[in-house]
């Protein structure tokens, strides 16, 4: 008889991205976590121009960035970042398990 394994359940935690743009129109979560796709994580304004998003994911490492009606904007709130092939700079956040 063959013994059944259960695969052990990744915990995936909530975080919460935001952006402050009073002026903006327009602000998108980007990241290697959602293949950098523009469609899948637009970000809500509130009254006092704070833009906001909500992600659940499992632990790693991960870059992201801000498109802000159509130009790339790094995370002013983010300690780390890293080189990306354009040049420029990818904000780093490492989630780890509870």
């Amino acid at each position: 008889m063959t013994k059944i394994i259960p695969k052990k359940k990744i915990k995936r935690r909530k975080i919460m991205f935001s952006f402050e743009s009073s002026d903006a129109k327009e602000v998108i979560l980007m990241g290697d976590f959602n293949n950098w796709n523009p469609k899948k994580h637009p970000m809500k304004k509130d009254v006092d121009g704070k833009w906001t998003k909500a992600v659940i994911l499992p632990p790693g490492q991960y870059e992201y960035k801000f498109l802000v009606d159509g130009q790339w904007k790094e995370d002013p709130q983010s300690e780390r970042n890293c080189p990306n092939k354009f040049g420029t700079y990818n904000n780093v956040f490492n989630l780890t398990k509870r």
